[in-house]
């Protein structure tokens, strides 16, 4: 598996179109109700895990029908759903791991979605997040080049768990050279690249990198 990307029981509405990220390199997994929206769009599950307390009795019964291997969990658990996909991608070691339908809704889901990401550090696997409106991957301390992205323009950088030293952005609107950003600071909310690529450098903590663009009027 080359990559594997997860989809999970968010909002409908926030999914970009999933059939346009799908080529023979990927593998899709369903997570609880990620399950119906993959079913929706025609594309191929690898797995499907979950509790599916979020589906009816008529998908499940479908589900459990054509999936044989389907991964059912009790509602008691010791992790959610998503991790449990997460940790089931990472365990076959693609070379990158994409999660859809993980914003919106349930606070409390998301900054746990968000925090996931955090196993990337553990496993050297790239682990990224994406809905119709942003895209987030943490950073490791070094030098990130970045390219320009007419689909999410802006940037944002925000400290994970601990302040971030020495941080310098260079092809940005906003430059800057090697502050110190304590976590919790908003200083680097909505930034722009000026040129096609961009660098992003500092010596330690983790950043979140969030691409984004303005939402626009969802039907």
């Amino acid at each position: 598996m080359k990559y594997i990307y997860i989809v999970a029981g968010g909002p409908e509405r926030l999914i970009p179109d999933l059939t346009a990220a799908d080529h023979h390199d990927v593998s899709w997994v369903g997570v609880d109700r990620g399950v119906v929206y993959l079913a929706d769009r025609g594309l191929k599950m690898e797995e499907a895990i979950g509790d599916f307390d979020s589906i009816t009795g008529r998908e499940r019964e479908e589900l459990e029908s054509k999936h044989k291997n389907l991964k059912i969990y009790p509602s008691e658990k010791d992790k959610t759903d998503t991790e449990l996909a997460l940790d089931w991608a990472i365990s076959k070691q693609p070379e990158r791991i994409r999660i859809y339908g993980a914003t919106g809704g349930r606070l409390d889901h998301f900054f746990a979605n968000i925090y996931l990401l955090m196993k990337e550090f553990d496993c050297s696997i790239p682990i990224e997040l994406e809905d119709r409106f942003n895209f987030i991957k943490l950073l490791p301390p070094g030098i990130q080049e970045i390219k320009a992205s007419e689909t999410y323009p802006y940037l944002s950088f925000v400290p994970v768990a601990s302040d971030v030293e020495g941080l310098t952005l260079k092809g940005f609107k906003y430059p800057l050279e090697n502050r110190h950003i304590p976590f919790g600071s908003t200083l680097c909310i909505s930034n722009e690249l000026i040129h096609h690529t961009g660098t992003v450098s500092f010596k330690s903590g983790i950043l979140m990198m969030v691409r984004s663009r303005d939402e626009t009027i969802i039907k």
